[in-house]
């Protein structure tokens, strides 16, 4: 699992700086999650994502961004409370998933948002 930097997220992700409409930039959908380290609920997250990266390998990506260090995409998305998981498909509008969410929830919205086409 990668850790995005601004820099890395504009040219993985959505290059805000010059688009103002929503643009993806990846190759394979993904999913991002915005934590922290204190953050109890991100991580319990963690590990599941840690899996779900492993069994989706291939078919879409997932980020994490330490809201913290990066606080001006934290800012660009408006996260207020973490953790906070945005799924981004190939096609269509992103869209953003609040708090420590199950597997089995992830799963079904990573097939439902992420592989549905």
């Amino acid at each position: 699992m990668e850790h995005l930097t601004k820099e890395t997220f504009l040219n993985k992700v959505f290059n805000y700086e010059v688009n103002k409409e929503w643009k993806f930039e990846g190759e394979l959908p993904c999913l991002i999650d915005f934590y922290a380290d204190w953050c109890q609920p991100c991580k319990m997250v963690a590990p599941i994502l840690e899996e779900l990266s492993k069994e989706y390998s291939g078919k879409i990506n997932i980020y994490k961004i330490d809201t913290e260090a990066e606080v001006e995409l934290a800012g660009a998305f408006g996260i207020r409370s973490i953790p906070s998981l945005l799924f981004v498909p190939m096609n269509g509008q992103p869209q953003m998933a609040m708090g420590a969410l199950p597997k089995d929830t992830l799963k079904k919205a990573i097939e439902d948002v992420l592989l549905k086409n």
